[in-house]
């Protein structure tokens, strides 16, 4: 090759002009973002993201699911394809919603802020977590027109339960998620082994993890104490602040039997949407369904409570055939690919939701990195449903079963003859 040839062959980029091009140059999945999460963040408050209950074997499985379902392509033409859907009978622009995450400001400074207006931008609604680090009210303020859940728990404090119900909506949050995962508190040993605290306490191994991550540690020491404004009815006032006594209380936490009639009551005090987030058992989903509950989360908590239990996607085909369309069906956990999304969807889901992954993108560069994550998770949607023929999302959830097969269905539907069955044992035998 001439010299000449080798210099129109040379590319040479100028550097990225803003995070966003730095992201998009080096980041290509989910994964690279995880990777550069780990490189910001402490060991133990990276764990803490990443960490699930006892043996982890839910956090596993959850991922693993994934790999026993395999896409069948049919040909045809492709046209005019649309990501764009209904979601509790308003639009998303994808099929995919950000599920709550408590502490969020411990990744990164600018916390559930960041987050929501990157929501915003992409298009998607955003659950705002009962143990979420800024308040419900400067969430709202800023990102007016975002789609915005508020998550909580069941209680049978129904005077303390209005109150929130009254402050919720007051500002402005359309729909309720409401966790039905959370008798207890999962243990979760990667935290222990850590000495992980939260907030994180000052102790030599705090200080040594400070010392070799400082932009984090800067931005924790520059910013208001981590607190949980959301828990009450009360507007809090002044800086944000917790006390060592609150923090144990709450991870310690402390089981309220609720049962069904307290849902049943939560409907009747609710007039907008209600997700019940952590159902797994397709029996619950009858009831919620009966009850006129407007939508089931099929989740195990990122695989943070219960250990050893079904992975959502495991349970979602019976889930939906048991709920008969009588609501709408989010999946998460183990969510890593625009791949995953369609699978859930040909399974029997209206949307998917993320949690980890868009933390991964908020510690490695705030509202700029969770907004890659979710152009990382649009563009791999539009590619699987271009190479799966398929249009829209509707399309795809009329022929999805038709477009995906579980590794245990090799041949559905035919039975051999005798002779082949025959054939088949002689040739094993004479191996």
């Amino acid at each position: 090759m001439r010299f000449k040839d080798i210099g129109a062959l040379a590319s040479v980029q100028g550097p990225a002009r803003s995070v966003s091009e730095r992201l998009s140059r080096r980041c290509y999945s989910v994964e690279d973002m995880r990777k550069l999460a780990a490189k910001r963040l402490p060991g133990s408050v990276f764990d803490y993201i990443e960490g699930g209950g006892e043996d982890e074997a839910s956090l596993k499985r959850n991922r693993s699911s994934f790999d026993d379902w395999a896409f069948l392509p049919k040909w045809g033409s492709v046209e005019h394809l649309d990501l764009s859907s209904t979601l509790l009978g308003g639009p998303v622009a994808m099929p995919l919603t950000l599920s709550p995450t408590g502490g969020t400001r411990l990744f990164h400074p600018d916390g559930e802020t960041a987050v929501a207006r990157a929501a915003l931008e992409a298009g998607v609604p955003y659950g705002l977590a009962h143990l979420s680090t800024t308040t419900m009210e400067d969430v709202s303020a800023a990102t007016p027109g975002l789609r915005r859940w508020f998550n909580i728990e069941p209680t049978a404090d129904k005077g303390l339960l209005q109150a929130v119900l009254d402050r919720v909506s007051n500002a402005g949050y359309e729909a309720l998620l409401v966790n039905v995962d959370c008798r207890a508190i999962g243990h979760r040993e990667r935290d222990y082994h850590n000495g992980f605290t939260a907030p994180p306490s000052i102790k030599p191994k705090t200080v040594i993890e400070g010392a070799l991550h400082p932009r984090w540690a800067l931005g924790f020491l520059a910013n208001d104490a981590i607190a949980f404004p959301n828990l009450d009815a009360e507007i809090p006032e002044g800086p944000l602040s917790s006390s060592p006594d609150m923090w144990r209380t709450l991870l310690a936490g402390s089981y309220e039997p609720t049962d069904w009639d307290d849902i049943r009551d939560l409907r009747s005090r609710w007039s907008g949407p209600i997700i019940l987030k952590g159902v797994v058992n397709p029996k619950d989903a009858v009831i919620a369904a009966e009850l006129g509950i407007d939508a089931i989360q099929v989740s195990n908590h990122g695989g943070r409570q219960l250990d050893h239990m079904a992975s959502p996607l495991d349970v979602l085909p019976d889930i939906a055939e048991k709920a008969a369309g009588r609501l709408e069906i989010i999946v998460d956990g183990g969510i890593r690919r625009g791949s995953d999304v369609v699978k859930a969807l040909a399974l029997g889901a209206d949307a998917c939701s993320i949690g980890r992954p868009y933390l991964y993108g908020l510690a490695a560069a705030s509202q700029a990195g969770v907004a890659h994550v979710l152009k990382l998770f649009s563009a791999e949607i539009t590619r699987t449903m271009m190479l799966l023929g398929v249009s829209t999302i509707q399309e795809l959830r009329e022929e999805g079963r038709d477009l995906i097969r579980h590794r245990s269905e090799a041949f559905p539907g035919i039975t051999p003859t005798p002779e082949a069955q025959m054939a088949y044992a002689e040739t094993r035998s004479s191996r």
